[in-house]
């Protein structure tokens, strides 16, 4: 994933202890593509208590599962879009300095 609707992606990027599938530092977006293992119970407490402190430190984070990604790209990357879309609205609170109309 090198650019999505104009903005940089970096493969595997480590934020604080843990090391993340891709991140866009221009919109402050981690994307997470998870895998079977990611449904067990355990794994999948581990990853929202990550997730919870990624987000208290300002960052997005959208998972999307490698099934959908093996077996509906464009509908993955359609998500990712809209995903961008909302995070980027200035009515969202624009993660490159715009905060809203003014």
């Amino acid at each position: 994933m090198r650019k999505i609707d104009g903005f940089k992606f970096r493969r595997q990027q480590k934020i604080y202890n843990y090391i993340v599938d891709f991140y866009c530092h221009e919109l402050k977006l981690i994307v997470e593509v998870d895998g079977e293992i990611h449904y067990l119970p355990e794994v999948a407490v581990k990853d929202r208590s990550r997730d919870k402190i990624l987000k208290l430190n300002g960052y997005n984070v959208l998972r999307l599962s490698n099934s959908d990604i093996k077996t509906d790209l464009s509908g993955s990357v359609t998500k990712l879009r809209s995903y961008i879309r909302k995070i980027s609205s200035p009515y969202e609170g624009d993660h490159r300095g715009q905060n809203g109309p003014q």
